[in-house]
């Protein structure tokens, strides 16, 4: 079968920020009707290709060409006029307008009278294109009381609506539940069947043999390789994504749990969580997992303060303790990596310095003053262990990538010396190198006596780092394993209440 001509073709793209080689000569060529995995490790530059793509970056040397013609996409505006639609990772949409409104914004149908917009084509228009793609969206809905997966239908109808020839999916299925996953595929596939060209990427590496045509691999800024799906392995583009093998995937190492540094007994708060009981030891990782909705980041928030609760006690290292707010948890050596780095875990116009001592100020202050060199030698011996990629302590952390965003949030944390760490979600957004890092990093935690309870919405990660796993269905605690007892079909069955703890 011949193949499809190509549609895009990058060539030689460079781009350079200070102290930083973002793009070094990267090609790439996509194909009419196909899915275009674009695969490569947080850091690898496949951002800064896609925004120099849609017009938001400009780059340093290279040249596009769409449909065989040269083009120069210097404006998201002009991006869009040439065909070329980008769905980011985090939704570009207008929270307090309608889902009509958002799809047609800027480009709003007009009305017999001049300067006025006509409500009922802005509404027909949308429903059309609503029920191209198969989906029961209200067009008069209010886009902030959407799901994520409805908000996302919304952007890909919006791309639709400014006939996109080009479609790129930024971790589109990051959070998601496998019937939403299975709706977008199939929205994915219906697209990919009219012509339209998708760009892919995501670090959910089962789904791209999935979905995927070929896959793209970027290492460092670098193009690396261009592979047929059908003609690839995972540990092929495992190898060539880090440069090296990965021999383990989730790199487990069992140590003895020793005291108990946490109990929580019948913890409630309502309408969130019903007399819920755990314990965690020194050295001990627990899995916590469970549905979206099921309660697991409920959990995290009541037990480090952030939300109250209604009932139950909380012990910590053998004393019963209050946890009335998150600065009392910190105190009694608790830390959260929240689920939402960017909104919760860090403060983005700050340095990496900065965040990394955020909840560590009083350590390196006295009378009120601020030692600046001490914060410094932390952050420095933080940054160095967890291998962040960044020029230096100064950079702000909006201009890193999720992997080394992740590491910062991580780094914040153990800054702090807490013994029990509470981890929700600590990979999501983490391309597969990263992820091995930071399962190794657990490993070190746990061996230095550190307690763990980890949540993950990804099973083979709670099954290949977990000592003990908890299962949560609505609120409650439904089942518990051990390591050597636990299947996924068990967690799932506890998972969707059809076994009892």
């Amino acid at each position: 079968m011949e193949a499809a001509p190509a549609i895009l073709q990058m060539k030689g793209i460079a781009k350079r920020y200070p102290g930083v080689v973002a793009l070094d000569g990267v090609d790439l060529e996509v194909r009419r009707g196909e899915v275009h995995i674009l695969l490569g490790e947080n850091g690898a530059g496949k951002s800064t290709l896609m925004k120099i793509l849609a017009g938001a970056v400009r780059r340093d040397a290279g040249t596009i060409a769409l449909d065989g013609r040269e083009c120069d996409l210097a404006t998201p505006r002009a991006a869009q006029a040439a065909g070329v639609s980008i769905i980011y990772q985090e939704f570009n949409l207008v929270p307090h307008l309608t889902v009509a409104e958002n799809i047609f914004l800027g480009r709003e149908p007009r009305g017999q009278v001049p300067g006025l917009i006509s409500a009922a084509r802005l509404r027909t228009d949308a429903a059309r294109l609503l029920r191209e793609l198969e989906v029961t969206i209200n067009p008069g809905a209010v886009v902030a009381d959407l799901g994520v997966a409805e908000q996302q239908m919304v952007e890909v109808a919006k791309a639709l609506s400014v006939e996109a020839k080009i479609l790129v999916l930024d971790e589109p299925t990051s959070a998601l539940s496998d019937k939403e996953i299975a709706q977008l595929f199939k929205v994915i596939r219906a697209l990919r069947g009219r012509g339209v060209a998708l760009i892919y990427i995501s670090h959910r590496m089962e789904e791209l043999f999935q979905i995927g045509d070929r896959v793209t691999v970027m290492r460092d800024g670098r193009y690396i390789a261009t592979r047929d799906i059908p003609q690839t392995t995972l540990p092929e583009l495992v190898s060539l994504m880090v440069g090296r093998d990965l021999t383990e995937h989730f790199p487990k190492k069992a140590v003895p749990p020793g005291e108990e540094l946490l109990r929580v007994e019948h913890l409630s708060r309502t309408g969130a969580l019903h007399d819920i009981s755990l314990t965690l030891r020194r050295g001990e990782v627990v899995g916590l997992a469970g549905l979206m909705g099921s309660g697991r980041t409920e959990l995290a928030r009541a037990i480090f303060g952030a939300d109250p609760v209604t009932a139950g006690r909380v012990t910590v290292k053998g004393r019963e303790v209050k946890v009335g707010s998150p600065r009392q948890a910190i105190g009694l050596g608790l830390g959260l990596l929240t689920e939402d780095r960017k909104r919760q875990g860090l403060v983005l116009c700050l340095d990496i310095r900065a965040n990394t001592c955020l909840a560590s100020v009083d350590r390196f202050s006295a009378a009120g003053v601020v030692d600046g060199r001490r914060e410094t030698a932390a952050a420095q011996k933080l940054t160095a262990d967890l291998r962040v990629k960044t020029p230096g302590l100064h950079q702000r952390v909006v201009n890193l990538s999720g992997g080394n965003q992740q590491k910062v949030v991580l780094a914040k944390w153990l800054c702090c010396e807490a013994d029990i760490l509470i981890f929700d979600e600590p990979t999501r957004g983490i391309d597969v190198g990263s992820k091995v890092e930071i399962y190794q990093l657990i490993n070190r935690l746990a061996a230095e006596g550190k307690a763990i309870l980890m949540i993950s919405s990804e099973l083979p990660e709670i099954l290949g780092m977990s000592d003990r796993i908890l299962v949560m269905n609505r609120g409650r605690i439904a089942g518990e394993f051990t390591a050597a007892e636990a299947t996924q079909e068990k967690i799932l069955h506890c998972a969707l209440g059809a076994h009892a703890a």
